[in-house]
């Protein structure tokens, strides 16, 4: 194919769950980049791969849905990419419809609905080794001829489990080419079935599932089994505040060694550079804004990554739709939808792309209480905020008999925190200014499935590459910056304070101190909050760069905790938590809450809300800390 001729376009569709993430991962492995659009399940991934006749192929991997009617902004997405009325993009050249065979019941009428659109489609036949396992008898090339699509059957887990596949990819784009359609490339005509047409499309799918498949769906035994237990009223829920908890023991306790290493690491690098440079602006650039600045981000990487493999796990094992259900009472007691845990528990990570997954909730008054309460969910760009400060004020004990580390148990406290927060703003909201009836939560179970390694490992990589190239892009042009301001001007002669005091940076950081006083924050917080809007993990990094260039001597061999417990008192430790808690979200944040909502209104309210709450727990906290330690 020439250069000069875009490839052509395979856009992958299924009902969520289906298995379109993993097959996705099989056919691009690592080649792939997360489109603007909404997040795993909620975000449209491109990638590319090579199919066994040499042609390079673009999939898209788009959200799930159950039908084209689309009932949801996610839903909205796919029904738009596939009928050519995405702004900026042609319909596809073929569709691989993903289905799970062990549920075809509900993935067959959305096959039907794609098979009217006159598309080259072929049917993925996913987890085909599940469905021998319960028994089920599925005859593809039946389906093929009911459906009038190719019918291929893959587990795309297993190696080789998807060759069938590319091979059909291959025959599919060929006729689709020799037959024009790659310049028929118009908006498709589709129009929503009426109430009588979706009867006949349940006959058509009942008839069918009779002719192909031999034995009757039973659920998984295995399945039913964990379910009495994980989703019982009372046991369910404590085991996921226990999961919940171990994640949060795990990112402390298991992230510790290569944290370790990586602190050795960057002070090796700092003794080198101070070694084989002479004194200067340059080394100074060198040691006190990249290694202080950018090293002190990057050493939470560890951390971060622990907390998105747990994450990872329960989306892969199928146990996070169960959390979904066990949680929807407790969301419904605060007027929110069940469908709500899944974009607040993504906000853990991000809440860029929670927000974002906040599409898969249909009524838009509970969207947007959910929205409004993602950034009260404590974000992975918070973690090393938490770290630093917990480092440097909470012994490394045990406690409840050395069963719990009390930095685990703290941490796991300040999480809590921001859970309860976000639940109490949303019962407020949802009784005042975004009253609304509740609907019930429906979705589908998937059976669980032990998550395999490769799509793990894959995960991990993609978010840490994303962490890095944020340290190495965002992080490292803000540290130039502040290293820039807290350098310049020099300190006149005769100066004995350090030379941070006399520079832009300290001016700056001193106008804000008076307005920040009554919280506990000294100029040097006050300072590091600036940046911090653009990025809320930034703040550690400026503060590695201020204490650097404000300290000296042994000091600087010491960590940045330690100088930290040397430099605050206890309770402006724990205003600053209290801060971050609430903390004012950052800039990406009010920008997809600016895009997913079409309003500059709810933006503007969350940045005074969140800024209003955040100061007035840091006031709080800071006033009853100083009593309690007589300060």
């Amino acid at each position: 194919m020439s250069d000069d001729i875009p490839p052509p376009r395979v856009a992958l569709v299924g009902n969520p769950n289906s298995g379109k993430t993993a097959l996705f991962n099989a056919l691009t492995g690592s080649r792939h980049k997360v489109a603007n659009y909404a997040g795993v399940t909620v975000e449209k991934k491109e990638g590319n791969f090579h199919s066994p006749a040499g042609t390079r192929v673009k999939v898209l991997d788009l959200p799930g849905t159950y039908s084209l009617r689309a009932r949801s902004p996610d839903e909205a997405v796919t029904r738009d990419v596939v009928l050519g009325r995405m702004d900026g993009e042609d319909v596809p050249d073929a569709i691989v419809f993903v289905a799970d065979a062990t549920n075809l019941r509900l993935a067959l009428r959305l096959a039907l609905e794609l098979k009217q659109l006159g598309l080259p489609a072929i049917l993925a036949l996913n987890m085909m080794d599940a469905a021998e396992k319960q028994g089920l008898g599925v005859d593809p090339a039946v389906l093929s001829a009911e459906l009038g699509m190719p019918v291929v059957p893959t587990v795309a887990i297993k190696k080789g489990g998807i060759q069938p596949l590319l091979d059909q990819i291959d025959r599919t784009l060929q006729v689709a080419e020799s037959e024009g359609w790659a310049v028929r490339r118009t908006e498709c005509g589709w129009s929503e079935p009426s109430s009588h047409q979706l009867r006949d499309l349940t006959r058509e799918v009942e008839r069918i599932l009779a002719r192909a498949i031999h034995a009757p769906a039973q659920p998984h035994m295995a399945t039913r089994r964990l379910d009495k237990v994980l989703l019982h009223p009372f046991a369910g829920l404590m085991i996921l505040l226990t999961v919940l908890f171990l994640m949060f023991q795990g990112v402390f306790s298991w992230a510790q060694a290569p944290m370790e290493l990586i602190d050795a690491g960057l002070a090796a690098c700092t003794d080198w550079i101070t070694a084989s440079f002479p004194d200067g602006a340059l080394r100074s650039l060198v040691t006190d804004g990249v290694i202080a600045g950018v090293g002190s981000v990057v050493i939470f990487l560890p951390q971060i990554l622990v907390l998105f493999f747990f994450i990872q796990v329960l989306e892969d094992s199928g146990y996070m739709a169960r959390a979904a259900f066990l949680l929807d009472k407790l969301m419904g007691g605060v007027g929110l939808h069940g469908r709500a845990f899944i974009p607040l528990l993504s906000s853990f990570a991000c809440a860029v792309p929670g927000i974002m997954a906040a599409r898969t909730i249909e009524n838009r008054t509970d969207r947007i209480a959910t929205i409004m309460i993602a950034p009260l969910m404590t974000c992975s760009a918070r973690l090393p905020v938490y770290t630093l400060i917990i480092a440097a004020f909470v012994p490394d004990h045990d406690v409840l008999g050395g069963w719990v580390g009390l930095r685990g148990l703290v941490m796991f406290t300040l999480y809590a925190a921001g859970i309860l927060s976000g639940l109490l703003v949303a019962f407020v909201m949802k009784r005042t200014v975004l009253k609304g009836a509740r609907e019930p939560l429906l979705m589908q179970l998937p059976a669980y499935r032990l998550p395999h390694p490769r799509n793990v490992l894959l995960g991990l990589y993609d978010k840490g590459k994303a962490f890095l190239m944020r340290a190495g892009t965002t992080i490292f042009a803000l540290m130039v910056v502040v290293w820039f301001l807290a350098s310049f001007p020099a300190p006149p002669d005769g100066a004995t304070d350090p030379a941070i005091r006399y520079s832009i940076a300290g001016a700056i950081g001193h106008a804000l101190e008076p307005l920040l006083a009554p919280i506990g924050f000294n100029w040097q917080i006050a300072l590091a909050l600036v940046p911090g809007m653009a990025a809320r993990e930034v703040a550690v990094g400026v503060l590695g760069t201020i204490y650097a260039l404000s300290d000296s001597g042994d000091s600087l061999r010491g960590s940045l905790a330690n100088v930290l417990s040397h430099s605050w008192s206890l309770p402006t430790a724990l205003s600053l938590l209290a801060w971050y808690v609430f903390a004012p979200q950052c800039l990406a944040t009010l920008g997809v809450v600016r895009r997913e909502l079409n309003s500059r209104f709810w933006p503007a309210a969350m940045f005074v809300f969140l800024t209003t709450l955040a100061y007035g727990a840091a006031f709080a906290t800071y006033r009853i800390a100083g009593w309690m330690t007589g300060g």
